[in-house]
């Protein structure tokens, strides 16, 4: 079968100094995927490029696997790694420039410095945006002390892709199912809430220019859009304002991708809801099989033109490739 030129944006990898943060997913991951995972992470060589050539994938924009330096109490030393492993990054970008692309990692617990940082990563080092592993120490990127990140990002041209974590605490809704606590459900309804949190917060009203990417075609919303609109009109909702009903922020400054979820339903509806120009193609390699996703794009029922655009035009239009 011929593949359509794609590149792929929620493509993960790991540094060896990053291991025991890593770790603290293992709860998540059934223990035979962790540990094919770990392997997988650290290869930027033949096991991933072939992964890559078998479903025509030209190329990958590679983010460190999560948490990260978000699980560090540190900040100092968050920041400190944060720069070793974007370094780490660039080195093996620059070692296969025209198959990697990466995404900044950042030690949000200085937000100023995290700013610095992403401005560093894209002007020096080449890389198209950030991806952040949702909450840091309780905190969401709707406070306030993170409008010098989005400021920049915005100033820059660049996105933050919003990347599951677990929550701070555990709901106890999750009491006695082990199995709904992480990618399963929980991540979902963190990160969609996460996102919910910047539109109802006013962060796209005050920063018009930001860009977010929401994985796992858009952790629900975009089938939700509709409700959004409909149930904001009546919610008790106090003095807060928004200049736009809430869909809107979603066909401005959201976009989406196939991370995770290989199903037609899903991607019709966030075509369909979000504009054929949201949506871009990912495999979230190495805990999806890149056969799988590459496969069932190819075989979606939706025009060429639009397969072109998710599978490629849509990101390099947005990352600047």
């Amino acid at each position: 079968m011929p593949h359509t030129p794609t590149i792929a944006l929620e493509e993960h990898f790991m540094h060896p100094d990053f291991f025991d943060y890593f770790g603290k997913t293992a709860i998540n991951i059934s223990p035979a995927l962790f540990g094919k995972a770990r392997e997988a992470l650290q290869d930027f060589g033949e096991r991933r490029l072939a992964a890559m050539d078998l479903i025509g994938v030209e190329k990958s924009v590679l983010s460190l696997a999560g948490p990260g330096v978000q699980a560090e109490k540190r900040t100092d030393t968050a920041t400190k790694l944060a720069h070793q492993v974007n370094d780490f990054l660039a080195k093996e970008m620059s070692n296969n420039p025209t198959r990697y692309g990466g995404f900044a990692h950042l030690a949000v617990q200085d937000p100023a410095a995290a700013a610095d940082e992403l401005e560093r990563c894209v002007r020096d080092l080449g890389m198209q945006g950030a991806m952040i592993n949702g909450q840091t120490g309780g905190t969401y990127l709707d406070d306030d002390r993170y409008s010098p990140l989005w400021e920049r990002a915005g100033d820059l041209g660049v996105p933050i892709y919003i990347h599951p974590n677990n929550p701070p605490e555990q709901a106890h809704m999750y009491h006695d199912h082990p199995e709904l606590f992480g990618p399963v459900w929980s991540w979902t309804v963190e990160t969609a809430t996460h996102a919910l949190r910047l539109v109802f917060s006013g962060v796209f009203d005050r920063f018009p220019n930001a860009k977010l990417i929401l994985g796992h075609m858009g952790e629900t919303l975009p089938y939700l859009l509709w409700r959004l609109d409909s149930r904001w009109e009546i919610s008790n909702r106090g003095a807060m304002t928004l200049q736009m009903p809430p869909s809107e922020y979603f066909k401005r400054n959201v976009w989406v991708t196939t991370s995770g979820v290989c199903a037609d339903a899903p991607l019709r509806c966030a075509l369909d809801t979000m504009g054929e120009d949201r949506v871009l193609f990912a495999v979230d390699y190495p805990f999806e099989q890149p056969s799988e996703a590459g496969e069932w794009i190819e075989a979606a029922p939706i025009t060429d033109a639009q397969r072109l655009k998710v599978c490629h035009s849509n990101a390099k239009a947005l990352l600047g490739l």
